[in-house]
C-alpha cells in the first residue's frame, strides 16, 4: 500500500466530505439535524477524517481506484451503505413516523459519491 497517497487522499477527502457537510446539512437541508448548543465542530471533523481514512483504505489497498468515475460510484455505494447502517441505528430511537431517514441516505450517497470521485482522481494523479 502507498501509504504517502493513502494520508495525502484521506487528508484531502476528509475536507471535501467537511464542506459538503456543510453544504447539505447547514443550507439544503437544515431539518435533518438542526443546530443544536452542544455542536461540536471538531467531532464533525474526525467523522468526515474516518470515513475518509475508510474510503481512501478501500481505494489504495484493496481496488485501486484512481479515476474520477470510479471512485464517484465506489463512494457512492459505501455513502449509501454507510447512510443505511447509521439511520438504521438512529431511527430504532426516534419517532415512528419520523420520514427523513431517506433524504438522509441520499444524501450520504451523494456526499459519498462526490468525496469518492475527488479522492479517486487525486489518486490517479498522485500515482
Amino acid at each position: 500500500m502507498n501509504v504517502k497517497n493513502f494520508v495525502i487522499g484521506s487528508l484531502v477527502a476528509s475536507v471535501v466530505y467537511f464542506m459538503l457537510g456543510w453544504v447539505f446539512y447547514g443550507m439544503l437541508f437544515k431539518d435533518l439535524y438542526p443546530a443544536s448548543e452542544n455542536h461540536n465542530l471538531l467531532f464533525v471533523y474526525l467523522g468526515c477524517l474516518s470515513f475518509s481514512l475508510l474510503l481512501g483504505y478501500i481505494f489504495v489497498r484493496w481496488s485501486g481506484i484512481t479515476t474520477l468515475a470510479s471512485g464517484a460510484v465506489a463512494g457512492g455505494v459505501v455513502g449509501l451503505l454507510y447512510g443505511l447502517s447509521m439511520n438504521f441505528f438512529m431511527y430504532s430511537n426516534l419517532p415512528a413516523d419520523y420520514t427523513k431517514i431517506f433524504t438522509d441516505v441520499i444524501v450520504n450517497g451523494l456526499m459519498g459519491a462526490i468525496t469518492g470521485g475527488v479522492l479517486g482522481l487525486l489518486l490517479g494523479k498522485l500515482k
